[in-house]
């Protein structure tokens, strides 16, 4: 056990995972620390320690706050990558990450990738001190690839797959439940089918808000160089050792991020003097170029469905119109028999009425053909309101 720069560095012993484990749920302090050899230790240390470990500032510090509601970032400091993409809030320098709640269920697999990706490059190098001879094939070239890449490379590709990954799947249970219920939906019109679709576009919504916010940022880091660039961490550390840079750049990095950024820049000129490759960012480009493809095609995933709610409900509103237009047309129809119905009604009244007249008696016969006579034009009014309406395309044929 050992202090390291006001944090306590101390690997969880197993029998006491459990306690751990309640003590990290309580503290927004808790870091696990993975180095190259896929080592992970929790560090329990206040954001100034952290801020002093890897040289980056409160304003990026505070990014990878979990109380505090920032969007999915990437940004690339002078020692460090500032990673802030959904649930993975970590910081990657050229021989560590942080990751932060190491003990959240989402984060748990990410630290497993992570020790499982970065080789125990002290295990490789004691195989080949001994002389043990390796077997040809696809090992040697697992293990070369991954020698070649940087750190930071590595980490990344880790946390970038993860998020990938958490993003395609959260897409596609939300397409395991949409797709049926729209159907549904269609087939029977309810209440309970309309509120759960409902509360599935708006979690659609929300989930297309979250990959667009990744996609565009890995867009942004793809559209300029610079940005590229300034995640090279292991060739900004090369060029930090080179004479162009001084002695003091770490105390003036703390000091003024414009500062940091004029070194960075200085770093950067002076290592591409030496080596010629300031403006190579083909590896990293090909790694976000990947993940990008990848997010962008969860989100058309997405945008078929959202496609898909939309022509559902075109779907239902058509029918509903289709039930209103039927309702109008019974209205109609009620509405022509209720007029017929009271002029026939309007002659019976009036030749029913007892009142005593001189022209009633021995007349009976003509009040029959009366009352006759008007259901007939009752009748024929009826039929001529009908093929006016259904002329004029109020009445279905």
């Amino acid at each position: 056990m050992a202090a390291r720069e006001g944090g306590y560095v101390a690997p969880p012993p197993p029998e006491t995972a459990p306690a751990v484990k309640k003590k990290a749920a309580q503290s927004s302090r808790s870091w696990i620390v993975v180095d190259p050899s896929g080592q992970g230790t929790v560090l329990d240390a206040d954001k100034y320690a952290i801020m002093r470990r890897v040289q980056i500032h409160a304003r990026d510090l505070r990014i990878l706050d979990p109380l505090l509601s920032y969007p999915s970032t990437i940004l690339g400091r002078e020692r460090a990558i500032v990673l802030n993409l959904e649930h993975i809030k970590a910081i990657i320098t050229s021989e560590e990450v942080l990751l932060r709640d190491p003990l959240d269920e989402n984060v748990i697999p990410v630290v497993e990738e992570l020790q499982r990706r970065l080789p125990p490059v002290n295990a490789v190098c004691q195989c080949q001190g001994d002389g043990k001879e390796y077997q040809g094939g696809q090992n040697d070239v697992e293990v070369g690839d991954e020698d070649e890449s940087p750190f930071e490379f590595r980490a990344l590709e880790v946390a970038l797959e993860a998020i990938c990954s958490f993003l395609a799947a959260r897409t596609t249970e939300l397409e395991t439940a949409a797709y049926p219920a729209l159907d549904e939906l269609t087939s029977k019109i309810s209440s309970r089918n309309l509120d759960r679709v409902r509360k599935l576009k708006s979690a659609m919504t929300r989930l297309n808000a979250r990959v667009q916010k990744v996609r565009d940022e890995l867009e942004q880091l793809l559209d300029d160089d610079d940005d590229m660039a300034d995640l090279y961490l292991s060739r900004k550390l090369a060029g930090a050792s080179s004479p162009v840079s001084g002695s003091g750049a770490a105390n003036l990095f703390l000091a003024s991020p414009t500062v940091g950024s004029k070194i960075s820049r200085a770093s950067r000129a002076s290592l591409a003097t030496v080596r010629g490759d300031e403006n190579d960012v083909e590896e990293l480009e090909m790694l976000l170029e990947a993940y990008f493809m990848q997010i962008d095609g969860t989100l058309n995933k997405l945008t078929t469905l959202r496609e898909y709610i939309d022509d559902t409900e075109d779907y239902i509103n058509i029918q509903l119109d289709n039930h209103r237009n039927q309702l109008i047309q019974l209205e109609l129809f009620l509405s022509s028999g209720t007029v017929s119905l009271s002029i026939y009604s309007l002659v019976g009244a009036i030749f029913g009425m007892n009142i005593p007249y001189t022209w009633n008696d021995n007349h009976e016969y003509m009040f029959k053909w009366v009352v006759i006579i008007a259901g007939l034009v009752s009748a024929l009014l009826f039929v001529m309101i009908m093929s006016y309406a259904r002329h004029k395309g109020l009445v279905g044929s």
